[in-house]
């Protein structure tokens, strides 16, 4: 739980409630061992960075969430993007896909594209990146629940393309276990959900090397309120999990561990964020060679995409949210990390104007660019503070570790409620130290105006969601009905006899099985969860 400092005003904490001394110095190092907690850049455990050179090597990629409406129209926001100078796509989809739900299900009415893109078939898949070299660009898929069922019609959009899945470069989210603990978008219960997790991993080892199989995700379970340890320690904790269930399978961890990637929050308290990367790579790589037996370097390098906080963002003076967003983008660099998306001004709101996604873009570019961020290599490495709350970090995120286990492991403590007990009351203390005014939030409960400015906001068109459904009945009527079932007999025989699911759903794919359709003979099989049963 968060402990929230109500002590005299000459006290500090960090925005999660540890204390921060006035001075730090050298006793505060007394039991650091920098040869072996420290290190180098590039070498284990990496503490410093997974890159001898850093950002004067290879700068982190610029990957701005984007995602509404159609396909199409999602197409032309990545274009657009990629003309700014974004690196990188990342793909937000719209709640019904999210939820493993087609767009003409009455469930989805009034959510269709409205929060990310819809995705029915593989056809929306190909002319989301349409005119999009998918073996030059890469690409990110924010999804969970229904991601090997998403990742199976990204590979027959590429196969219709005729581009080499070997050469395909990007990370499909594919983090179930965090949606039990703070997001709530599953389908299936957690071992068969797990399960699926497993597969895509082995299946991409052996197909897609360059593909990131999961990008096991700590920015949610911040979101939902957590402390910065909890992220860690909980973010691991599920890596560690998948990394089990890979082993039981019989796959060799240097076969798999290397595409395993992680994405982290990057919240308000710079240190504290900067501290938590740290730690973060050295408890990963410690645990891969020590635990699971890893031998190559790259088994061992934690690599992780950041995304600023979307919980920070206020809708009272919104211009202040560039602010924010900027130093939360230099605490990611100060951190480390390989790939950066930077929030717009106007999300309290609603989907970014295309002004506000240029203004997050140009937000790393400046600090790429201007600021001699990428100059040296972890250039905080070494300071009595951060080595200090890296140090405390580790043994928080440790402590954590050991209460998991006290649970039974991943899967009883997340039937249990564990993870979401700790969480709902950090989130809790959190809003109180805000409420009290023990944390000031500029413009909230300190620096108020009585006036505000007036922001363009995107609009969304009404027309999205039957224009969408239309196509989806076009393709539905176009396609054969005798294929369909056998596709999805086949997929409902590979589940029921254990095997993996990916041969199977390739093949619904290619045959214009909608993502429901497939979610739905699934769950025949595995089930689905119901939340209220188990918390």
């Amino acid at each position: 739980m968060a402990t929230v400092s109500t002590n005299p005003t000459n006290s500090r904490a960090t925005l999660s409630g540890v204390p921060v001394k006035p001075l730090y110095c050298e006793d505060d190092l007394a039991d650091w061992d920098p040869e072996t907690q420290l290190g180098r850049p590039g070498q284990f455990p990496y503490t410093r960075g997974i890159h001898e050179s850093m950002y004067r090597g290879r700068l982190w990629t610029m990957r701005q969430f984007a995602g509404f409406g159609r396909p199409c129209d999602t197409n032309r926001r990545f274009h657009f993007l990629l003309e700014q100078g974004q690196t990188g796509l990342s793909t937000a989809f719209d709640l019904p896909t999210l939820m493993g739900i087609d767009s003409d299900d009455p469930r989805s009415l009034g959510e269709v594209g409205r929060l990310g893109v819809a995705v029915d078939t593989v056809d929306d898949l190909l002319a989301l990146f349409d005119g999009i070299d998918l073996t030059q660009v890469s690409v990110s898929m924010t999804i969970n629940a229904p991601a090997i069922v998403v990742m199976a019609f990204y590979l027959s959009a590429a196969r219709q393309r005729e581009c080499d899945w070997r050469k395909l470069r990007g990370t499909i989210q594919n983090d179930i276990l965090k949606e039990f603990h703070a997001q709530n978008e599953y389908v299936f219960p957690p071992e068969p959900s797990v399960g699926l997790v497993v597969d895509l991993i082995e299946f991409c080892s052996q197909h897609v090397p360059q593909w990131n199989t999961v990008s096991i995700s700590g920015y949610h379970i911040r979101e939902a309120g957590s402390t910065a340890a909890q992220e860690l320690a909980f973010t691991l904790a599920d890596g560690e999990h998948y990394v089990q269930q890979c082993l039981k399978l019989g796959l060799d961890i240097d076969s798999f561990a290397p595409r395993l990637s992680f994405f982290f929050n990057a919240h308000n308290d710079l240190f504290e964020e900067v501290a938590k990367y740290r730690a973060a790579r050295r408890l990963w790589a410690n645990r891969m060679r020590d635990r699971y037996g890893a031998k190559t370097e790259a088994s061992c390098k934690l690599r992780f995409h950041a995304q600023t906080a979307g919980c920070s963002l206020q809708a009272v003076q919104p211009e202040i949210n560039l602010v924010r967003v900027g130093y939360q983008a230099l605490a990611a660099a100060l951190g480390g990390c390989q790939s950066l998306h930077t929030n717009s001004m106007d999300e309290t709101f609603a989907l970014p104007s295309e002004h506000a996604a240029t203004l997050a873009l140009r937000t790393q570019q400046v600090l790429a660019s201007e600021t001699g961020v990428t100059n040296t290599v972890d250039p905080l490495g070494g300071s009595y503070f951060v080595e200090s709350l890296t140090q405390q970090m580790v043994s928080d995120a440790e402590a954590y570790f050991g209460k998991i286990e006290e649970q039974g492991g991943m899967i009883p403590a997340v039937n249990n409620g564990f993870f979401r007990r700790e969480i709902a009351e950090s989130a809790f203390a959190y809003q109180q130290a805000i409420d009290s005014g023990a944390n000031v939030v500029v413009g909230v409960n300190a620096f108020q105006s009585s006036t505000e400015p007036e922001i363009a906001l995107m609009q969304f068109d009404e027309s999205t969601e039957s224009a969408q459904i239309a196509n989806l009945q076009r393709v539905k009527a176009a396609r054969s009905d005798q294929d369909v079932a056998r596709s999805l007999t086949r997929l409902k025989r590979a589940a029921k006899a254990r095997q993996n699911v990916m041969p199977a759903l390739l093949q619904c794919a290619d045959d214009r099985v909608t993502v429901q359709e497939c979610m739905d003979a699934m769950a025949e099989v595995y089930g689905r969860f119901r939340s209220d049963a188990n918390w």
